[in-house]
């Protein structure tokens, strides 16, 4: 699945309407958020925490548009915790937001 860096754009348009600079802040926002989100699932020590921080993740994604980032989430609930190939993916389509 391609990462469509017009797909955020679009979701965030028909939340808010036409407003650019209102635009481009909750794009920011949602990176942030993201980065943030990923830096705590890295550090989650087990598997419940793993699960909680991952569907935190895929619910903002979802919020936002981010399909591939949000299936990507719910791929690694089944991966176990801490999975570098799953962190990998997931740091990836972050970078890309």
């Amino acid at each position: 699945m391609a990462y469509d860096p017009g797909a955020i754009d679009q979701a965030l348009s028909a939340a808010v309407g036409d407003d650019p600079a209102l635009i481009a802040e909750l794009r920011a926002a949602f990176s942030h958020s993201a980065r943030t989100a990923l830096d705590a699932i890295a550090l989650a020590r087990d598997a419940e925490q793993w699960s909680e921080r991952l569907l935190k993740l895929r619910g903002l994604a979802a919020s936002f548009g981010a399909v591939r980032l949000a299936a990507l989430a719910g791929e690694a609930l089944d991966a176990p915790v801490g999975d570098a190939r799953a962190l990998r993916l997931l740091r990836r389509n972050v970078e890309r937001l």
